[in-house]
This record gives C-alpha cells, structure tokens and sequence, in this order.
C-alpha cells in the first residue's frame, strides 16, 4: 500500500479541530469569513465551514494540495500568489510556519499591507505562527507517533536540515515511516522539504506595525481552556520570561 503524504501530514503535523476555536477566541467576537493563505490542502478553511453561515478563501501555489479534499460550496479555493487575492475577510490565519516563505523584509511587509486591506471592512485580525528560542537553529530532529488503523503506528520526524543565523534562513524537512509490529512497510523520505526565512517574533511585529496594523499581540500556541462546547478561552503573553518555554511555538497576531 502507497500512502498519502497528504493524509500523513494532516495525521501528523495539522490539528484543525483545536485550531479553529482557538482562532475564534483570538478574534473575540464572531468571525464568519476565514481567510487561509498557504493553505495547502484547506483543511482548516473545510473544517471552519461546519458553522452555518460561515465560508472561507484558501489559497495556496500548489494546485494538487488544493484539489486534495475536494470541493466544498462554501469554501472558495485559489491557486495563485496570496498577494493577488482581495476578497475581505474577518480573519486570515497562516499556519505551519508558511510566513516563512516571504524571504525578505520588503516581500513582507508588502504582504501584510495587501491582507490589512482585506482585513480593513470588518476591523479583522491576522494571525500567523512561528518557533524560535535557544534551539531555534539547531539541527537535528523531533520525532513522534501516531497510531494509525490496523494496528500501524506512523512514525514522524522533523528535521532541521540546514540553519544559518546570520541570515534567518532554515531548512526544514518532514519524513514518515509506517510500521505494523516493528515492521517497516513503507517510509517517506523528504515527503516535505521547506526553505524558509525564520521570522523572529519582533521582526513580525515591526513588520506589522510599519503595514499599517493598529496592535500586534503574541500568543503561545495553546488554548488556556476549552469548554464542554469546544469554546477556547486564551490570553495574551504579559510576561514572555514566565509564559514561554526556552525553546517555543507562538501566534504572532495583529489587528486593524
């Protein structure tokens, strides 16, 4: 059996039932319109739909990561530069460190103005993640698995292939390897491969605020509570020194 690497990544890495409440509660309000933008196979902007009423915008180069979950009637797809979309939404979220393929300061503050512009009729919020901390350029890698039916276990690894400090630029790479009993039945070298510029978390807000955003505010990557109806409950970092751990995941957000 030849396996997806698609449906492995969605296994392994996304997480769009956690993401999309937390998004909400980042917004504070009722966000109706998703925009996702290095979307690949659209997976938060299907699942943001399940809530009558609501519709999202994904984009993404890749047509094939588009065309993975099919169509849906409220989810409207694009395969193009995220910078020649201006349809308005409430909120555009860019996750998976996808920021990162903006490699230059111009390219991005250039796309930050062009989402301000989309966010600006309903007084929207943009959020997008990043990772940094003492083992922010350090090579090496994360390792973790995930049962799968059968019996089979998927084993994941990120790796830091390549990281270069006086330049922000990293190499990323995503492999998988299935086992059933210890058996390996089939394994992904390289299923993903990234070159990205890590955007420190000042940088980003620097960047937000010369774009024209009103407020940039940080978040970690975890909900403080969800409620037994799936409702998120999060805060803003005070106290970096106390809230953050030495090496970190965060959502960098910025309001209009």
């Amino acid at each position: 059996m030849t396996y997806n690497k698609h449906d492995l990544y969605e296994l392994c890495v996304q997480s769009p039932k956690d993401l999309v409440p937390l998004i909400r509660a980042i917004h504070g309000d009722n966000p109706m319109i998703l925009g996702e933008d290095f979307a690949g196979t659209s997976a938060l902007s299907h699942l943001w739909v399940e809530r009558d009423g609501c519709t999202a915008i994904a984009v993404d180069l890749d047509a094939k990561a588009l065309g993975f979950r099919g169509d849906h009637p409220r989810v409207t797809k694009n395969q193009c530069d995220v910078r020649a979309i201006n349809d308005p939404v409430d909120v555009l979220f860019v996750g998976n460190f996808s920021i990162g393929y903006l490699h230059t300061r111009s390219e991005l503050v250039e796309y930050l103005t062009h989402t301000r512009k989309r966010l600006e009729s309903s007084g929207g919020v943009f959020i997008c993640d990043t990772y940094g901390g003492e083992s922010a350029y350090t090579l090496g890698g994360v390792h973790r698995a995930h049962p799968m039916p059968g019996g089979k276990l998927c084993r994941y690894t990120w790796e830091q292939h390549q990281a270069d400090p006086t330049t922000g630029m990293v190499t990323n790479l995503i492999h998988f390897r299935i086992e059933r009993a210890g058996v390996i039945e089939e394994e992904l070298f390289d299923a993903f491969v990234y070159e990205w510029r890590l955007w420190s978390i000042p940088e980003l807000r620097d960047a937000m605020s010369d774009a024209g955003f009103a407020k940039t505010q940080v978040y970690a990557k975890l909900a403080d509570a969800i409620d037994e109806e799936g409702n998120a409950y999060i805060t803003a970092v005070q106290d970096a020194e106390e809230e953050l751990e030495e090496s970190f995941i965060v959502l960098v957000v910025a309001r209009v």
